[in-house]
């Protein structure tokens, strides 16, 4: 009976020992998104391209609501079927749209910035206490940072040249991920439309002239947007059966 006991105990001691096993985080699915029509002709002439790991960047810092049914009115006119994709099309769709955004913006320079002159955007940005410069593949500002909580940092950056890639602000995971939170602020936090003057971005004012650059990059979105390539693959394979149908009816009777 004390043996029964002492072992007992010695048994519970060890489990107690043992560490919790880590929980296995399994990271969301994301796929590639296809080349803006910008993209194709960069890839012709040379010059900088979308590199395909700003797709990731931008796929694994989405939030879930982006790839609800919430969103799905916004994204109709660029993609109809979202509601009915998987959540990896989902990823990737909005992979392309950001992409399509930063042609339309920087022309997928993640160097470019620009200084506005229009009133409504020619401000002083309450971070550099300088006159609003609209910097990086989103063309965003440092005053971003305190809105939104992007990881920009002025103290830092005001000591590098302008375009000087190390600048936070230009740096493609910085900006990209930002972006992805004005959008959600936008569209979920402020239920705002996708396509409004209301939009962050100019381009995606439709009143505005910038805006026909951007629906112009959106022109080949990934193609589960528009259609279901199993369903097509499936009737492609019905018509070539019924195709050679005729022929093998022929060569049985002339057996």
């Amino acid at each position: 009976m004390i043996w029964c006991v002492a072992a007992l105990l010695t048994g519970c001691a060890r489990q107690a020992e043992q560490p919790p096993q880590a929980q296995v985080q399994t990271k969301p699915e994301v796929k590639p998104a296809p080349a803006t029509p910008i993209e194709d002709k960069r890839e012709e002439f040379g010059g900088p391209t979308w590199e395909p790991d700003w797709d990731r960047i931008v796929e694994e810092a989405l939030p879930p609501e982006l790839l609800s049914r919430r969103v799905a009115h916004d994204v109709r006119p660029f993609c109809p079927r979202f509601n009915l994709m998987s959540e990896g099309d989902k990823r990737a769709y909005w992979a392309y749209f950001f992409q399509a955004l930063a042609a339309a913006e920087a022309g997928l320079k993640p160097t470019t910035d620009v200084r506005h002159t229009e009133p409504e955007v020619a401000v002083k940005d309450s971070v550099t206490k300088r006159m609003v410069r609209s910097e990086g593949l989103l063309q965003l500002t440092y005053m971003d940072a305190d809105r939104y909580g992007c990881d920009f940092d002025w103290d830092k950056d005001k000591q590098l040249r302008e375009k000087d890639p190390a600048k936070t602000i230009l740096q493609p995971r910085n900006n990209l991920t930002c972006g992805v939170k004005i959008l959600d602020n936008q569209l979920i936090a402020q239920g705002r439309p996708l396509l409004s003057r209301f939009s962050y971005w100019s381009t995606l004012q439709p009143e505005r002239p910038s805006y026909q650059v951007f629906v112009k990059q959106m022109k080949n979105v990934p193609v589960v947007c528009r259609r279901d390539p199993s369903i097509e693959e499936a009737r492609a394979t019905r018509a070539a059966q019924a195709s050679q149908a005729p022929g093998r009816a022929a060569a049985m009777g002339s057996k």
